[in-house]
């Protein structure tokens, strides 16, 4: 039987050292990247199979993962706090340190092993600069021809539209916008779910903080816009949502329904938040294992992470209709 081909074997055929092919498997940036795609073209056809402890081992040698953010992203915000949580209990029994990279990443001159991306967008400049500097990648999210990890988004959006049509609701708001593929797929899922219902829909221009769903909603409600069930594209837009209404004197959820999208625990209510949640822990543990993937030259590929409906106390029927109309 013959026997499975070396490092040597790959460095010999690539005409390269058997330095460069562990740095190519290990996804050091030091390497070329047309050494890169030569060493892992060889690989895959000698079909040379790191051996898994090996990797394991590689993350060991006090190498850095790092965390990069998009233009705006708040570093402390519930879900980006609870999303690290979930790396370090991984991440801190390998010995890899975590970095928060918040600049351009080409005008970084020296970048870490590896980099999970944050919120990217279509043809977003740090995933080129990663290409080009030859730095394993995984994005959170999911784009074509990348390692992806993400919730279900559209699917989780199309969750919390149905909860308000089940409890009678047709006209409807949609707190969100923007260009990252969560904002995109959120949206898709809820006007989907609400144009097959045919519900009426309001857009109201919000980021994901509680602020942006606060000024949001309030001025939205005080030009005179009204809807009965609201979808935020976050729970901290949500609990924006909420207690914009509560301070304008509409009732959460006599009058208006509010649904949110993360899951995320203790958040500032007086009432416990319908939301769909999404698996943190689960979505951290799979970027790792992608990331081991990316950084061993295997192919692409992505995951999409199921969530769930969680009932609160912020859905009920919608109003009567009174002689004045709509609340």
């Amino acid at each position: 039987m013959t026997r499975p081909p070396t490092i040597d074997d790959i460095a010999r055929a690539a005409g390269v050292s058997k330095g460069t092919v562990s740095r190519v498997i290990n996804g050091h940036a030091a390497v070329a990247a047309p050494t890169r795609l030569r060493v892992q073209e060889v690989m895959a056809r000698l079909g040379y199979a790191p051996d898994p402890a090996a990797r394991h081992l590689s993350w060991r040698t006090g190498r850095t993962l790092g965390l990069s953010f998009a233009p705006g992203d708040p570093l402390l915000s519930p879900y980006h706090v609870l999303f690290r949580q979930a790396l370090e209990e991984h991440t801190a029994l390998l010995g890899v340190q975590l970095v928060n990279l918040r600049a351009d990443l080409s005008q970084l001159t020296r970048l870490p092993g590896a980099v999970l991306v944050m919120h990217a967008t279509d043809g977003d400049p740090r995933l080129s600069v990663l290409r080009e500097r030859g730095v394993p990648a995984v994005l959170i999210g999911h784009q074509p021809d990348e390692f992806w990890v993400a919730p279900d988004d559209e699917g989780g959006a199309a969750l919390a539209t149905a909860a308000l049509l089940r409890a009678g609701h047709r006209e409807l708001a949609y707190l969100g916008v923007g260009e990252s593929q969560v904002a995109r797929d959120r949206e898709r899922g809820f006007r989907r779910a609400a144009a097959e219902a045919g519900a009426s829909v309001q857009t109201l221009a919000s980021d994901f903080t509680v602020l942006g769903g606060y000024r949001s909603v309030r001025r939205a409600w005080e030009e005179g816009q009204r809807w009965t069930g609201l979808f935020a594209q976050s729970d901290e837009s949500a609990v924006g949502a909420v207690a914009a209404l509560q301070d304008l004197g509409v009732r959460v959820p006599e009058d208006v329904s509010v649904v949110g999208f993360d899951g995320l625990p203790e958040l500032p209510l007086p009432l416990r938040l319908t939301t769909v949640a999404q698996d943190i822990g689960r979505i951290a543990r799979t970027a790792l294992s992608l990331m081991q993937e990316a950084m061993a030259g295997q192919p692409p590929r992505g995951e999409f992470v199921p969530v769930q409906l969680i009932p609160g106390a912020t859905v009920a029927p919608p109003p009567a209709p009174s002689f004045g109309g709509t609340p």
